[in-house]
């Protein structure tokens, strides 16, 4: 408890130090330079066919500094990329999802490493894949230790998310937990019934872990997960157009998503096909990807987060919780991180990514340090500043990921990258 006190009072006294910084120089980060900046680097995505269309929304200090938008969000039908366009967020599910998590752990409903076995007990009988013996057959082994839900928070739970994983790979395919056919029950039931890929803690490893935190909100609320947002996170923050099935009316406003080519094309994935899962209501409600939104809506979500979890009257969390979320909690014994190292000097904390330290060179993601942030599989973007009480949303709709946009956007963001002494 001691340590996690020094853990809080570190993290709000750098706040501290540098609001009060920024309140010395009184120099906005979104200047007429840095529009420019954004108005030339979104124009260049489409004039270049790095994307069909995007839009970006900035908030610093609590007031939009920057909006636009630039290209199509369907080309076939010629439909502009607009303010109020709905695309689908893949893994920027993930943060609300945490949220939703921390409300709950606010009201003493968990602690972080109590064993996730405690609470669901699809996941009591875990074991751990260790290769196979002379003979060709698995090595099955116990866990170290309990798989625990900070295990959830941070992804080191291992499990399996890639089919081409040996043994364990195939069995996740034939599983198929996260078939939209699936309750989050089904779900959990089908993935604790798969070995780990490595020991709970031992390694950073992206997967089906926050799907696992949408069905521990739903059994520690007695709530559906979709009517438990609906009612304690969207609704509460106005966020009415954040969801998992979009009615017809609106379906107009869904942007297409376009696969980018090695050779530099770019082709509009059929609706019918990207759209599936928003368009047809299905049983799964998945924790880790699947919500669609606008840019207004998202960023009223990090603007509660900025405001240290309340915004316009309305508190979603305590500001302890959003510190705690906001602080990394992966150790350096952790040195298996899969691809994370590619975002820059970073950390984990709940659900997102942790800035600890400033870039190291002009070729890695602009940022301050203290920001959290995460993306989605479709090449979307967000971050939450709270030195410079910034907060950023970037949309496209693009297969496959394309971190370049970002590190382009971050620069027009911030301007050119100067080392820091």
């Amino acid at each position: 408890m001691k340590a996690k006190m020094m853990l809080f009072l570190g993290f709000g006294l750098f706040l501290s130090i540098c609001g009060a910084e920024k309140a010395v120089s009184q120099e906005k980060i979104v200047n007429e330079e840095a529009v420019q900046r954004l108005d030339s680097t979104l124009q260049s995505f489409v004039e270049t066919n790095a994307v069909g269309g995007t839009s970006a929304l900035v908030f610093e200090d609590g007031e939009e500094v920057y909006f636009n938008a630039f290209g199509d969000a369907d080309r076939n039908d010629k439909t502009p990329m607009k303010r109020n366009t709905i695309v689908q967020i893949y893994s920027m599910t993930k943060p609300v999802t945490g949220v939703a998590l921390m409300q709950l752990y606010e009201q003493g409903a968990f602690e972080l490493d109590d064993p996730v076995a405690d609470y669901l007990s699809e996941f009591a009988d875990l074991k751990v894949y260790e290769g196979e013996d002379e003979d060709g057959n698995p090595i099955l082994v116990e866990p170290k230790r309990p798989l625990t839900i900070r295990d959830l928070t941070r992804h080191t739970s291992g499990f399996a998310n890639d089919t081409n994983t040996p043994y364990v790979g195939a069995l996740l395919e034939e599983a198929a937990p996260l078939h939209h056919s699936n309750t989050l029950a089904d779900f959990a039931e089908k993935l604790g019934s798969l070995p780990l890929v490595f020991h709970p803690g031992e390694e950073w490893y992206y997967g089906p872990s926050v799907d696992v935190q949408a069905y521990l909100v739903e059994r520690l609320s007695g709530q559906p997960f979709d009517k438990y947002l609906r009612e304690h996170i969207l609704d509460p923050l106005g966020m009415n157009e954040t969801r998992y099935y979009v009615p017809e009316e609106d379906r107009g406003r869904m942007a297409s998503t376009f696969y980018g080519g090695e050779d530099g094309s770019l082709t509009q994935i059929p609706d019918n096909e990207q759209h599936a899962f928003n368009i047809n209501e299905v049983p799964l409600t998945p924790g880790g990807w699947g919500l669609t939104s606008t840019l207004d809506d998202y960023m009223t979500f990090t603007q509660m987060l900025v405001n240290e979890g309340s915004l316009n009257g309305v508190q979603i969390l305590k500001p302890e919780t959003v510190e705690l979320m906001a602080t990394n909690h992966l150790s350096d014994e952790v040195t298996e991180r899969l691809w994370l190292p590619s975002k820059g000097q970073v950390g984990f904390g709940i659900d997102f990514a942790v800035r600890l330290r400033p870039p190291a060179s002009a070729e890695e993601n602009h940022g301050k340090v203290g920001e959290f942030f995460w993306d989605g599989a479709a090449s979307t973007l967000f971050w939450v500043d709270p030195a410079n009480e910034l907060t950023a949303v970037f949309f496209v709709q693009k297969f496959p990921f394309d971190g370049r946009l970002h590190k382009d956007f971050r620069d027009a963001v911030y301007g050119k990258y100067v080392p820091e002494n």
